[in-house]
């Protein structure tokens, strides 16, 4: 597990935007259940792709488009690990991954980033695609 000084700033991140933390395996079912309409999920990490591409692509997809989801959830993965576990059984049929990006809609999955779609991309990139799947997936404000 990371030490709670080096991923307070990773989370503050995605927090600091309205994210919601989840940091125990109950809070992802109480939240899972109660996640009417579309919910955007962040698995957080310490890796350079989620510093790089992720969270600053996830908060630029959130600040240009006009639709945003109803429910903003985070785990953080080497970290929350109970949550993380838990979330992942959300994310199934995809393997694990982090950092990574799913949209539910109902408590649907319905839309996947995984990590090989993060590494490698710019935060823009990662934007524009997140920005495309709200558009279809969510309701305008």
């Amino acid at each position: 597990m990371y030490p709670p000084h080096l991923v307070a700033p990773m989370r503050e991140d995605l927090t600091s935007v309205g994210f919601q933390e989840l940091t125990t395996a109950d809070a992802v079912d109480a939240a899972m259940a109660n996640a009417e309409g579309t919910a955007l999920v962040v698995v957080n990490s310490v890796c350079g792709c989620a510093a790089g591409a992720a969270r600053p692509g996830v908060k630029a997809a959130l600040s240009l488009t006009d639709v945003k989801p109803d429910h903003l959830y985070t785990v953080f993965a080497g970290a929350d690990l109970d949550a993380t576990e838990k979330m992942r059984e959300y994310l199934l049929p995809y393997p694990p991954s982090s950092p990574a990006i799913g949209i539910f809609k109902d408590g649907e999955l319905v839309h996947f980033i995984e990590r090989h779609h993060i590494e490698g991309r710019s935060a823009q990139m990662i934007a524009q695609h997140l920005e495309m799947a709200l558009e279809e997936f969510c309701e305008k404000a």
